[in-house]
């Protein structure tokens, strides 16, 4: 089983190291590259768990809870045991003695084994995706498939690389008048204790696989808390988890799912003393609840953003355009990494097409938008569903904030008629309302903010992102003094910083190996996935010695 992933888990260290270009996992669903019949044998497998008890193997109160419901329309009836906090905890802490004196390589390999045979289930967990977030199928089989694994294959290798970086014994000796001195030592990693993580409802696998591989690569055992309402993906992954730790010799209550409805449950485990580690992505409000209550955890939160573009000048007018457009549209701009706030000098802005007035470059905007979305058939594979109720009032509140630039629509899904659809809404908005465009409103929901100059656009992002963070930030600019001015607007905010995106590289995607997602160097985020910092704080190195 282990020596199989040896050449992966090499091939991921040298990647980390490197930055540049590398996947594990290939992104194409294509049958060329997954097998004829694959994508079908993961639908069926998708359908087969529908309105029934999901086939997990853990113990609970006997009782069994589940309320997913698609995105497109569709109840899942999917049942889950109901958990008890503390048996999970109990059987968590029972299993960790052997899994830690498993030591670094044999954990860090039966966790690429995981992440294997989640791949080789890619079809199946696409499905699960798609009708627990409403992403279109594609993204739900790249973003929560290849994209995800890969990202926990990163978090394995700084784990190992972490764990690793000096040696596990050593003979000391120290000069001394007659014999030397001599010691023998060992340093054992020791794991920090029982980890949780707390799943988000648009992205349960990408945002959910760096802290649970980050945890159990380093010795911690994982209780695993979806989101109510995207359950299925992590309670898919869990079983395969137990699965490859039974079959290694291992306890698979090292890795536990706690399903719950809405009763508060994570708040009670993320306060448990035993509790060691926590991992959330979620709203700003239960991030910083989980900031200051739970004390006695490491907690790394990925929380609400205001993510900004500057734009100044470009020599692709229509490429500018064509790829904030596609931004704006991709998932509905359910993503914590899509640009809201706009902001452009009222002057206007130069471009290989002439100068372009301040409306001009907001009217182009909308029509990027427009053309981009206009057939139906082919705006849904792209926006995909609005995830939850609380989206949809967001996109009808904007058009109360300014003046609308682009309205925004219902698409008909021609597949899943009672899924709820919305085009982007962007909306004017002058400068001095920070109360509207200060704050996050997660959606399909964007500003067009007219300064003074671009001096002042880049001290509206800094202002902003300090106060209330943000993911990512982009600026567009024919001026190298701009972009310059650009990156250091974003070291101050503590912000990743994209520049002049006119091809087929996104604001809103950031890639494993290469790509840091959050900072930690602003109120968005506790940490970024992944960078050594991510994994040090989830083990000790403990040591024991004796005279030789």
């Amino acid at each position: 089983m282990f020596e199989q992933h040896r050449e992966t888990l090499e091939k991921a260290l040298s990647a980390i190291a490197g930055r540049g270009y590398w996947s594990a996992y290939p992104e194409s669903p294509s049958p060329r590259v997954y097998g004829e019949g694959a994508a079908e044998r993961g639908k069926e497998a998708f359908e087969s768990y529908l309105g029934k008890p999901f086939p997990l193997g853990q113990p609970g109160t006997g009782a069994w809870i589940g309320a997913e419901r698609s995105p497109y329309g569709i109840d899942l009836g999917v049942t889950y045991p109901e958990p008890v906090a503390g048996d999970l905890i109990e059987a968590a802490k029972a299993a960790l003695p052997a899994w830690r004196d498993a030591g670094p390589e044999a954990r860090a390999l039966a966790c690429v084994e995981i992440v294997d045979r989640i791949n080789k289930r890619g079809f199946e967990l696409a499905n699960a995706v798609q009708h627990t977030t409403g992403q279109a199928f594609v993204m739900a089989f790249q973003a929560g498939g290849p994209h995800a694994q890969d990202r926990a294959l990163e978090a394995v290798a700084y784990a190992y690389a972490a764990m690793t970086s000096s040696a596990a014994a050593a003979r000391w000796e120290k000069p001394a008048k007659g014999e030397p001195l001599v010691m023998e030592k060992r340093f054992t990693v020791v794991p920090r204790g029982v980890a949780l993580v707390i799943g988000c409802n648009t992205f349960p696998t990408w945002n959910a696989y760096p802290g649970l591989f980050a945890s159990l690569a380093t010795g911690n055992p994982v209780i695993v808390k979806p989101h109510p309402r995207a359950v299925l993906p992590l309670a898919i992954t869990v079983q395969i988890a137990r699965e490859v730790l039974a079959e290694a010799g291992y306890d698979p209550a090292l890795v536990t799912l706690a399903a719950e409805e809405g009763n508060g449950l994570a708040r009670t485990l993320a306060t448990h003393p035993d509790i060691r580690i926590v991992d959330f992505t979620g709203s700003t409000e239960f991030g910083d609840w989980l900031e200051r209550n739970a004390t006695q955890a490491l907690v790394h939160t990925e929380k609400a953003g205001v993510n900004t573009v500057v734009i100044d000048s470009t020599d692709s007018w229509k490429g500018m355009l064509g790829n904030l457009a596609f931004s704006l549209s991709l998932y509905s701009g359910q993503m914590c990494t899509a640009p809201q706030n706009i902001l452009v000098p009222s002057g206007g802005i130069e471009t290989d097409e002439g100068h372009k007035s301040f409306d001009e470059v907001a009217a182009g905007l909308a029509a990027a938008v427009g053309r981009l979305l206009g057939d139906d058939a082919r705006a849904v594979e792209l926006t995909g569903a609005l995830v939850n109720p609380d989206v949809l009032a967001r996109v009808e509140a904007a058009p109360s904030l300014g003046e609308v630039v682009l309205e925004s629509r219902a698409p008909a899904h021609p597949a899943f008629p009672d899924a709820v659809i919305r085009t982007p809404v962007i909306v004017r908005v002058d400068p001095d309302r920070p109360d509207v465009y200060g704050h996050e409103h997660f959606g399909p929901v964007s500003f067009v903010i007219p300064t003074g100059s671009t001096r002042e656009s880049l001290d509206v992002l800094r202002r902003t992102i300090k106060a209330r963070g943000a993911l990512t930030a982009s600026a567009y600019s024919t001026s190298s003094d701009v972009l310059d001015q650009a990156e250091r607007a974003a070291l101050d905010a503590g912000v990743n910083l994209s520049c002049n995106l006119t091809g087929g590289v996104f604001v809103n995607q950031s890639a494993a190996f290469s790509d840091y997602h959050g900072s930690g160097a602003n109120p968005a985020a506790t940490a970024s996935l992944t960078d050594p910092g991510y994994v040090a704080g989830r083990f000790h190195v403990v040591q024991s010695r004796r005279p030789a």
